[in-house]
């Protein structure tokens, strides 16, 4: 593996696990009055690709990127309402872009090294 591909990846790692403990303490030591279940189940999106990342998986990369989106919309909506929990929002909305930025660039680098990508058309 390039030694850029191998930085990024620790990036994402990192930065996927500090964003699954932030929001794992927003949704359930903080909780926002809802039940603990209901809390519970905003991480599930979350877990979905946590082995993939681990592995360093460039297919797991480039899908989750799509998951992401969901936190950012939470993220964004927080930044705009949040009083005394901006520090929080401007937290998950920094790792999110750092993410949404740093998953589809390991993708495509990690692909191209093992030799995946599209089938191009040919010209008949």
């Amino acid at each position: 593996m390039a030694e850029n591909t191998r930085l990024l990846l620790l990036i994402n790692r990192i930065g996927y696990l500090l964003l699954l403990l932030l929001l794992g303490y927003w949704f359930l030591v903080n909780g926002a009055g809802y039940s603990m279940a209901f809390n519970a189940l905003w991480l599930v999106p979350l877990l979905l690709p946590l082995p993939g990342i681990m592995q360093g998986k460039p297919y797991t990369h480039a899908w989750a990127s799509f998951i992401l989106c969901l936190y950012l919309l939470h993220g964004l909506t927080l930044l705009y309402v949040a009083g005394d929990k901006l520090w929080f929002a401007i937290l998950e909305v920094g790792l999110l872009a750092l993410l949404s930025i740093t998953f589809p660039f390991y993708a495509r680098l990690r692909g191209r090294e093992l030799g995946l990508g599209l089938k191009k058309k040919t010209k008949e």
